[in-house]
This record gives structure tokens, C-alpha cells and sequence, in this order.
């Protein structure tokens, strides 16, 4: 019994001097939302001096994502605060299970820690709710222009604090879509558009804020901006379909004014002959064509790395209807309006 005893006493001895990392979770959450990004902290000590980093590998994390596996790293003392972020991604999960070592000129034992079931509590929200939970969520700028007959486009530029700016997304929209992203989950930016009903006044919708804890209600009022230049996304081309009906307007126009001014003999109506005649000539110049290469990408708006809804699959013109910096505004064979960025345009 007592041979016994002094082994298993030698033994323990022995992996205890084999180990030269000790580590725990610093700090644990009481409770996480799902959907939330959190951070969670590890305290570490290592019995060698000489190393030249400590890494950590994670295993078994059920509705866990991890998002950073290089730490923020603080260090007091003896002590490595190693700070990490997760999203909670199901209404259960559990803390990964962590392995810590050290990157050295000699090889040294591993040291593992067993992570902890969560608490998680899962939203109710309504049906404006943003899929945003965040510290904060703040409407930066925004434009609204005409999209077609039925629908307005809004798009803008948000910034938000500890959220996965990401998963941004509403419910009943006709279209929607990211044009950009600047995500570092904790100060994150995000340019994105919406496509809604004509008769929507105020676009309102809803985020959690969780220095709140409670939903915040935002909303951006719908003022339709028809400027093609500045609000980059003018989408409200030249109505062409009735201008040959327009020319012979004007032409009947000239011809009763040419009837009066020999009729009457007064000058004076010359007026109904020259601005009939300057308004045909204006209807009569043909539209601007453009020239687009074989293979160029069509945008929905003038920004870069935005949505894209078409790719040209030969070299052909289309009507050219405007352009900003970069951009050449386009009308499609399907009546639809993008743009083509000038790199893709073509000389013959």
C-alpha cells in the first residue's frame, strides 16, 4: 500500500514539473444573446522565461465562433492577459476547450483547460428588428433616390461598437445588399443599401443594444434626391419611348405658328416657330452610346467592390445616360440603369 502511495506521489511529481504553463478563463460572462459577439479573457504564467510567444489552439466550442485566435495581449507583471472574441450562433453553446503552448528553442508540454457551458438567451424580437446586436448602432449618412415606378433605393453608411456588422439584414424589403464593409467587430463600418415600397415615408427598423439591454428603434426619413451627380445613384433615365409623337407636336406647332405669321403679318409669332424648331432639334440628336468590353462587371450603384447584377458576356454599346467620377451611368437592353466603372469602357 505504501508502494503505492510513494508512486502515485513520484508520478504526480513528475508531470507537475513537466508543466510550464498555468492558465484559466479570467473572466466568464454570466450571459450571452445569441447572435452576440462577446470577449472572454485568459490569465497565463509561464515558468520560462525564455520563449518567444505562447499560442493557443481551441476544440470543441458547440455554437461557438471563434473570431480572433491571435489574442489582444496585456501584460501585468508575471501574468498574459490574452483577450479573445466569440459569436454565440446557437441558443446552446459552450466555451471552447483550450490549449495553450510555447513557442520556444526547447519543446515543452502543452497545458489544457475544459470550457464551461453558457448561459444563452435567445431575442424575441418584431419583424423591424435589424439582426444587429450591438453597444451601439449609428446611421451615419444616407440617400434615398428613385429606383423604379414602385420602389424607392436608400442606401448608407453605418458604425457600430462590438457587433458582427455582418449579419445586418431586414425583413421585408424588395431588395437589399452590402456595397462595403470596414468589420473589426469592435468599431465596425458598413455601407448598405435597401430597396422599399414608393409609399414608405420614414424606413424604420430596430437593433439590441446591449449597454441598454433593451432594443433601440432608428429610422431615415425618405426624401427622394433626383441630383444624378451627387447622390451617385440616380437611377431615373431619359424617357425616350415618346418622342417621335413629340416631334410631330412640335412640328404642327411650327406649322400653325408659320400660318399665323403669314396670316397676320406680325412677327411676333415667331416665337411659336423657333422653340418648336429648338425642340425638335434637341429631340432629334441621338443618345449618347457607350462602348463596353467583353466581360465587364454592371454595378447596381457607382461604388466600388458594390453589388453587381450583370456581367457583359460580349463587346456591345448601350445607351449612355451619365456618369460620376469612375463611373459611366448605362441603360440596359431591359430597361434597367447601372453602371460600368470607365476601366471597362471601350473606344471603336
Amino acid at each position: 500500500m505504501l508502494k503505492l502511495l510513494f508512486f502515485t506521489l513520484v508520478f504526480a511529481v513528475s508531470l507537475f514539473a513537466n508543466k510550464v504553463i498555468y492558465f484559466n478563463y479570467d473572466n466568464i460572462p454570466k450571459r450571452v444573446i445569441k447572435g452576440e459577439v462577446f470577449a472572454v479573457t485568459l490569465k497565463t504564467l509561464s515558468t520560462v522565461r525564455d520563449f518567444d510567444d505562447i499560442v493557443y489552439s481551441f476544440k470543441n466550442h458547440p455554437g461557438i465562433k471563434v473570431l480572433n485566435e491571435a489574442p489582444q495581449r496585456e501584460k501585468k507583471g508575471k501574468y498574459f492577459y490574452d483577450t479573445f472574441h466569440f459569436l454565440t450562433t446557437s441558443s446552446y453553446a459552450k466555451l471552447p476547450d483550450v490549449t495553450a503552448s510555447l513557442i520556444a528553442s526547447d519543446k515543452y508540454n502543452s497545458s489544457t483547460i475544459y470550457g464551461k457551458k453558457l448561459n444563452v438567451i435567445t431575442l424575441n424580437p418584431k419583424k423591424n428588428f435589424a439582426n444587429i446586436i450591438a453597444n451601439n448602432f449609428e446611421i451615419l449618412e444616407y440617400k434615398t433616390t428613385t429606383y423604379d415606378n414602385l420602389h424607392n433605393i436608400v442606401i448608407f453608411i453605418a458604425q457600430a461598437s462590438n457587433t458582427d456588422i455582418k449579419a445586418l439584414h431586414f425583413q421585408n424589403v424588395f431588395k437589399q445588399g452590402r456595397e462595403s464593409v470596414q468589420n473589426s467587430y469592435e468599431d465596425a463600418k458598413i455601407t448598405y443599401f435597401v430597396v422599399i415600397d414608393k409609399r414608405i415615408e420614414n424606413f424604420r427598423f430596430s437593433y439590441f443594444n446591449l449597454v441598454k439591454n433593451r432594443f433601440i428603434s432608428l429610422s431615415i426619413p425618405i426624401v427622394v434626391d433626383d441630383d444624378s451627380v451627387t447622390t451617385q445613384s440616380d437611377l431615373k433615365p431619359r424617357d425616350q419611348s415618346h418622342d417621335r409623337l413629340k416631334i410631330y407636336i412640335a412640328a404642327a406647332v411650327t406649322l400653325i405658328g408659320l400660318i399665323l405669321i403669314l396670316w397676320r403679318k406680325k412677327y411676333i409669332y415667331l416665337i411659336f416657330i423657333l422653340l418648336p424648331i429648338g425642340y425638335i432639334l434637341y429631340l432629334a440628336i441621338p443618345q449618347k452610346e457607350v462602348c463596353i468590353k467583353q466581360g465587364a462587371k454592371i454595378y447596381l450603384l457607382p461604388v466600388s467592390n458594390g453589388t453587381i447584377f450583370e456581367i457583359t458576356q460580349t463587346q456591345f454599346s448601350l445607351p449612355k445616360e451619365g456618369s460620376i467620377k469612375g463611373f459611366t451611368k448605362v441603360k440596359l437592353k431591359n430597361e434597367k440603369i447601372g453602371w460600368i466603372k470607365n476601366e471597362d469602357t471601350c473606344t471603336y
